[in-house]
């Protein structure tokens, strides 16, 4: 590199790293690192404050990469900055192994924030990390110490603003006032299939600015005053959050490539890459190539990081003997703890109570929790008086007024999904709500909550045809297996309300999974423990509830409303001289994940004769009955009726469990 300046050798490195990489792996999307290395440069450089040494420092300013196809500009951004990404990882980019896989990846590479896979994931999940900064600085700065203070910052493609899921999040943002929030809008109007005119014509800017966002214009990628005057202008901001919309040329420097849907997501080839070089004022012929001047660069922002860290760190010190039950607080946050003896505060139920929903338990015993965990938070997709999970006396969230605890997300289930994943990334407790029929909605933001392994809790009440008379498009029927199937995920369905409360003790000591529960609307019978199993047994995913002397004849095993139909079939087979065991499986993952000894004691292989019964679909099942034994279950969708016709028409009625467990033990 000759007779250029230093930035301009880091944003070159920023290019070329990205270029040698995509071509070494045979994949990848070269053309918006090539764009958009000046901005990521900039930003990194000038107006994010960040501790490459530390990239979990507390009051670092967030970055995340919503068009993660683009992944190399942050793996190279990264790298040049000083950060623990090692040229060897960029080197075998999409590798196994590799610190830097095709998309960015949460607790595989230091400096990356959140998982960004489908597009518009990143953006709304940067609402989320701004939502909790809100609280968070609202709960713990103090006159003297603005301990919490830090933006949020997102990188956006074309794409991203096509996908619904930033229109919700955008709607939101905009309606709360995030102005801790700046979405950089890479506008290069090219996408896969080519222009971006074959779809989208809309006025993103326009489109911000109904969104209650500022907005602020960029017409040159390349031109770094204008960049620096955005982001000052953006960090400034005291009402609004900002749509920086940067107009780019897509593979900036390509000869024949550049500005085409060619450099979107394939390798430029060798002659181009050269010719490209050639352009940057690089040397052609030098693969994979770091300057001496940028290593010594890297280095002095470790050091700056250390620096700001070190001052932060001073004041923390002054404010924990100051403000000490905060500043426990404040640990126990970032360590992933709770207070000590939450779990006293977790209520049980008395047989000789009334029925009652479980979804009701669920608001009875979020409640109780809440009084005692003052980081957990939450809310539903317009529908807390039916899920019931609003936190009595806590306030909501608003515009101005970020100390409560109730989020009101608006009827935007993806959104909901998305911010609860930025909430949790942020270190705090929380849970999301809707009807279980419209999991289907957040379905996309689930998936990443299971994939970074993160403890968010999503309540999906109304959990089957027992809704009755609103008929098949809410009664869920497929989406129980559907969100099994998903990797990393507790799905649990309490039988009643003492499983329900044990259950939350499972739940919110997770460190490394979402967990689902399943509620229900109708009342359910509270089990008298005295003559069945104590609700202890859910901790273990599935217990014996109700048993017979010897080896039982017939097994009968069910979830949620269904079991009080097992244990009354179970009476009724008693009587009649039938040996038969009642299991109830709120959560077949926790299950599975017991030692393979209490796996038979409760199942035993021996016994054929099995039974499953749950009003959603019968996949899955399979797995606990075997060749030899039944489902009850639903092979079709719902319809409207009164629960107790639908229940009767459906086949899930004491007697139909009694004449099926007749037929498999030939009595």
């Amino acid at each position: 590199m000759k007779n250029l300046t230093i930035n301009d050798k880091c944003i070159n490195t920023i290019r070329t790293l990205a270029m040698d990489a995509i071509q070494k792996a045979n994949s990848g999307h070269p053309g918006t690192p090539m764009a958009m290395a000046p901005v990521a440069f900039a930003l990194y450089d000038r107006h994010l404050r960040h501790s490459p040494a530390n990239p979990h420092w507390p009051n670092r300013d967030r970055f995340i990469l919503s068009a993660g196809h683009a992944s190399m500009l942050l793996y190279g951004t990264l790298h040049v900055m000083g950060y623990n990404v090692p040229l060897d990882d960029i080197i075998n980019f999409r590798q196994l192994g590799s610190k830097c896989p095709g998309h960015p990846e949460f607790g595989h590479t230091p400096g990356v924030e959140t998982t960004t896979g489908p597009l518009g994931q990143g953006l709304a999940t940067s609402v989320g990390f701004a939502v909790a900064q809100k609280w968070l600085a609202t709960h713990f700065n103090r006159p003297g110490y603005n301990l919490m203070d830090y933006n949020i910052f997102s990188l956006a493609g074309d794409g991203c603003m096509m996908e619904g899921i930033s229109s919700e999040a955008a709607s939101i943002a905009g309606h709360l006032g995030l102005n801790n929030l700046v979405w950089i809008y890479d506008s290069n109007q090219i996408t896969i299939e080519g222009r971006t005119s074959l779809a989208f014509s809309e006025d993103v800017a326009e489109r911000f600015k109904a969104y209650n966002w500022n907005v602020i214009l960029v017409n040159d990628a390349n031109d770094a005053g204008l960049i620096d005057a955005a982001l000052k202008e953006a960090s400034e901001e005291k009402v609004k959050p900002t749509l920086i919309v940067v107009e780019s040329i897509i593979a900036y420097g390509a000869p024949t490539k550049q500005n085409t849907s060619a450099a979107h997501g394939s390798p430029l080839g060798e002659d181009e890459i050269k010719a490209t070089k050639l352009f940057y004022g690089c040397d052609p012929d030098k693969k994979f190539f770091v300057p001496e001047e940028v290593n010594n660069y890297s280095a002095q922002m470790v050091k700056k990081g250390y620096s700001l860290e070190e001052e932060w760190a001073i004041m923390f010190l002054k404010y924990s003997k100051e403000f000490p039950e905060l500043a426990k607080e404040f640990t126990q946050i970032q360590k992933g703890e709770l207070p000590t003896g939450w779990e006293n505060s977790l209520p049980q139920f008395d047989a000789s109570e009334k029925g009652i929903s479980t979804r009701k338990v669920g608001g009875i015993v979020l409640n109780a929790v809440a009084a005692k965990i003052p980081w957990l938070m939450g809310g539903s997709a317009d529908l807390a008086p039916s899920t019931l999970t609003d936190i009595k006396n806590s306030g909501s969230i608003k515009n101005g007024d970020f100390s409560g605890r109730n989020i009101h997300y608006g009827i935007r289930e993806h959104a909901m999904g998305a911010i609860a994943n930025g909430i949790s990334l942020s270190g705090l407790k929380t849970y999301a709500s809707t009807f279980m029929v419209f999991s289907d909605y957040l379905r996309p933001s689930i998936r990443m909550s299971a994939m970074m392994g993160l403890p968010v809790h999503y309540i999906f009440t109304h959990d089957s045809i027992g809704v009755g008379e609103d008929g098949p498009t809410h009664q869920p029927i497929e989406q129980i297996a559907a969100l099994r199937s998903i990797p990393n995920v507790d799905v649990i369905r309490p039988a009643d309300a003492n499983e329900v409360s044990v259950l939350w003790n499972h739940i919110l000591n997770l460190k490394d999974r979402p967990a689902i529960t399943l509620l229900s609307r109708q009342d359910l019978p509270v089990f008298d423990r005295k003559k069945y199993s104590p609700a202890s047994g859910a901790l273990k995913g599935a217990y014996v509830l109700a048993d017979c002397s010897g080896l039982p004849e017939v097994i009968l095993m069910a979830t949620g409303s269904e079991v009080q139909l097992c244990t009354a079939a179970y009476e009724v087979l008693m009587k009649e001289g039938i040996q038969t065991r009642v299991v109830s499986m709120p959560c077949w993952s926790l299950f599975e994940r017991q030692p393979a000894d209490y796996i038979e004691s409760v199942i035993p292989p021996s016994v054929r004769a099995r039974i499953a019964v749950e009003a959603g679909s019968v996949f899955g099942w399979e797995r606990y009955v075997g060749l030899d034994g039944k489902v009850i279950g639903m092979e079709t969708f719902g319809a409207s009726a009164p629960i107790n016709i639908l229940m009767e028409k459906f086949g899930f009625t004491t007697g139909n469990i009694v004449k099926t467990a007749k037929t498999l033990t030939g009595r």
